[in-house]
């Protein structure tokens, strides 16, 4: 699957915890404090590890578990700032934290465009890909000023015209492959943004179907094929996994598989991990 470098894993070990600091936590079901952006959370430790690592769910900070940063916190912290922490140069922290997210999508991206160049389908594109991804890989290891100019925004806009080559691609190959309904009746395969919260969608034949940004959160699609679905920005929030092949969706992250709930029969690709609370 994406055709991606360690870069793109999330290494908490090479941060300088981050994601513990610079980002806002609402007190929730999934955060159980309110907490600022720019203040450590009071479970992080003076090694930038999490005291609570091993019992997150449990202690309240289910959202903690699903999180991933795509690897922009060690790019940030080892990269940008070369290794020098922001208890080190406290003058540095304002600007590390508000780098973060800037990095995350960098990285967000890259973790698209490696996904597309590892679709045989997609070949058409992959020479636009890899251009792409030279130009995202140089502004990643640019100086912390030009990064923080940078208009992030403009740039993902600018991506997905190439990621929606790819998705047209990968989807129409998945879609051809699936019979027509009784009656000829052809499937719905645009559920773009679609609110498919709590649906029942157990068992169902999602190949091919574009999911990008639909709200499966709590939706049963245990048992169901999501292979060549394109799931970009779709929201799997407890979402039931259970039995169902997305083992070739499209452009799924690890954060979708994070905050899904899966088991052992569950179908993903191999360069997502498996969660442990899914069992093996």
């Amino acid at each position: 699957m994406p055709e991606m470098t360690s870069d793109l894993r999330s290494d908490c070990g090479s941060c300088f915890g981050l994601c513990c600091v610079a980002l806002t936590l609402t007190k929730s079901s999934d955060f159980a404090i309110d907490k600022a952006a720019g203040k450590p959370c009071p479970n992080l430790g003076e090694d930038f590890g999490c005291g609570i690592h091993s019992k997150l769910r449990g202690e309240g900070f289910a959202g903690c578990t699903v999180y991933d940063c795509f690897g922009a916190g060690q790019k940030v912290s080892q990269v940008t700032f070369a290794g020098v922490n922001w208890r080190e140069e406290p003058g540095s922290s304002e600007l590390m934290f508000a780098l973060l997210p800037v990095m995350k999508q960098l990285h967000e991206l890259l973790w698209y465009v490696g996904d597309g160049l590892a679709r045989e389908v997609a070949r058409p594109v992959h020479g636009e890909l890899r251009g792409v991804r030279e130009e995202i890989e140089a502004i990643t290891r640019g100086s912390a000023e030009e990064l923080i100019a940078l208009d992030a925004e403009g740039l993902r806009q600018r991506v997905n015209g190439s990621l929606v080559k790819v998705s047209e691609l990968v989807r129409g190959e998945w879609a051809a492959a699936v019979p027509r309904k009784k009656g000829g009746k052809k499937r719905r395969t645009d559920l773009r943004g679609a609110d498919l919260m709590g649906a029942r969608r157990a068992g169902a034949d999602l190949r091919g179907v574009n999911l990008r940004g639909a709200y499966l959160i709590a939706a049963d699609v245990s048992g169901a094929d999501l292979r060549g679905a394109d799931v970009i920005g779709a929201d799997f929030r407890d979402a039931d996994v259970r039995g169902a092949d997305l083992s070739e969706a499209l452009f799924l992250t690890q954060t979708q598989v994070n905050a899904a709930l899966g088991d052992g029969g569950t179908r993903i690709p191999g360069a997502v991990e498996r969660p442990e609370r899914w069992g093996r």
